[in-house]
């Protein structure tokens, strides 16, 4: 959601020309076939060369193709959604089904390899690709299947959000997952799931009800509350860390399908009131609320703008939104009654290739006036970039689950605070990643913990912080799953 927001607001400042949304185009399906040794790295750094036999040998083991840097489809398979991320494969595996994950896995463990595993393509920091190691792209596991009688939808590991919630609402249903619809689903959910429903309906870690991962060893092991469950424990939460999920089985609940959704957008001289507003409303609003904050300024010096993002999914807009109502005239208002899949999509955009991005986060357990002068005071435009500061509205259900009822520990936050720069590629980024590092010193104290999915480049210490008291428990289950941490690329935890 984090990176998407960004985008948003960059849109309404225009930042960023819109472009309608569509699909992800599918990778270019192509097997491996080369005569020559291939030179790649291990987990801990170390150079390693693949024979082409080898090679050979898994290309011909697998229904999916093995992509080299020559292949056909080598590019798009390696690219994530950050274009400031160009890193280059010793090869990519495209599975199509949980046989092929497995020959993967083994694979990269017999030969010690870095190991990547990609699913949406949306890890801000560029975790699901790498450089000489390898890449398992799920882009070819992608499919939903929902069963009205159990409310229960059945997700490969590879499918993007926007087919669960078409899917589901097909039959009157939802689950809520992120706010993205090319956002993937496995990535999204192993570090907790936010979205525009999970006030109401917890994250998606809170409703997966079964999983089926690859882990290190090369097994397939299925885990629930009752089969593996410490396994079932740890990958909702524990991000990458325990394998690789290819089925995931979600909770659905009823449904009506439509929201009252969409940004008001207020000019930036009212930033201050309107977060103040915001830091009051938002902890008392009812579970149906959904309400971010987003200040952003495009490049060139232009005025930014502020804009209040809503969704609203209960039956009472006129009572539960007045609040937001009497905020003023804003300069522009999209907020209408609109079908819930299709506000899900609208977020989406083609081209966010073309600008490389920074970001920081942290959770927050209230807005005090100290971070309200913290974010307001510290936002700085510049000529060569954009810049854009936004929360993310938590609470409600998130916070009435148990801190140890999963991996997932943050059951604290009210919001999500996140704050990002992004620049044309090509363009020295130093001085924006500079400035964000500074500007986010400031707040970064009045934060509690961050969102495992936005992980950049935290020290070893800090992120074993960050799982809390759940870190004991993680770090014995990624002992049993992963020994020699082969999934090492993710807010890691090490098995020792």
């Amino acid at each position: 959601m984090h990176r998407r927001s960004f985008l948003r607001a960059a849109t309404a400042a225009g930042l960023i020309p819109f472009v309608s949304s569509r699909p992800v185009a599918a990778f270019t399906r192509v097997t491996a076939a080369t005569a020559d040794d291939v030179e790649a790295v291990r987990g801990d750094g170390k150079p390693v060369t693949l024979s082409a036999a080898d090679i050979k040998a898994l290309a011909a083991s697998v229904r999916g193709p093995v992509l080299l840097a020559d292949s056909a489809g080598y590019d798009a398979a390696r690219r994530v959604l950050n274009p400031a991320i160009d890193r280059r494969p010793a090869l990519i595996a495209q599975p199509t089904g949980t046989a092929d994950v497995r020959r993967a896995v083994s694979f990269a463990a017999a030969h010690g390899l870095l190991l990547a595993v990609k699913c949406g393509g949306h890890s801000f920091s560029g975790m699901s690709t790498c450089d000489r190691g390898m890449q398992i792209d799920l882009s070819n596991m992608r499919g939903v299947r929902v069963d009205r009688a159990a409310k229960r939808a059945f997700v490969e590991g590879g499918t993007l959000l926007g087919l669960v919630d078409h899917e589901a609402a097909a039959e009157g249903l939802v689950t809520p997952l992120g706010t993205v619809s090319h956002t993937g689903v496995g990535g999204l959910t192993t570090g907790g799931g936010f979205g525009r429903l999970a006030r109401r309906f917890g994250l998606a870690v809170d409703n997966v009800m079964a999983v089926d991962v690859v882990t290190a060893d090369g097994s397939v092991k299925h885990a629930d509350r009752n089969e593996n469950p410490d396994l079932y424990w740890g990958v909702r939460g524990g991000g990458g860390n325990f394998g690789v999920v290819t089925n995931f089985e979600f909770a659905l609940h009823p449904f009506a399908g439509m929201v009252t959704a969409g940004d008001m957008v207020f000019p930036i001289a009212k930033a201050r009131d309107l977060l103040r507003f915001y830091a009051e409303f938002t902890p008392k609003a009812p579970d149906e609320v959904y309400l971010d904050f987003v200040m952003a300024q495009q490049p060139g010096g232009k005025e930014g703008v502020v804009l209040l993002h809503v969704c609203y999914s209960g039956d009472n807009p006129d009572r539960d939104l007045a609040p937001i109502r009497k905020l003023g005239t804003p300069i522009a208002d999209s907020v209408k009654l609109v079908p819930y899949v299709e506000f899900q999509r609208s977020g989406d955009y083609t081209d966010v290739r073309t600008m490389g991005s920074y970001m920081k986060s942290g959770f927050t357990t209230g807005i005090s006036e100290k971070l309200i002068a913290g974010v307001i005071d510290g936002f700085a435009g510049d000529p060569a970039r954009s810049t854009a500061v936004f929360t993310q509205h938590a609470g409600g259900a998130i916070s009435r689950q148990p801190v140890d009822a999963c991996a997932f520990p943050h059951r604290h936050a009210q919001h999500s605070l996140m704050a990002a720069v992004s620049w044309k590629i090509g363009d020295d980024a130093a001085p924006h990643m500079a400035y964000m590092r500074k500007y986010w010193a400031t707040m970064e104290p009045l934060t509690s913990g961050f969102y495992v999915n936005e992980v950049n480049d935290e020290s070893r210490a800090v992120l074993n912080a960050n799982y809390r008291e759940n870190y004991p428990r993680l770090v014995a289950a990624k002992k049993q799953y992963d020994p020699t941490n082969l999934f090492r690329l993710n807010a890691n935890v090490l098995p020792a």
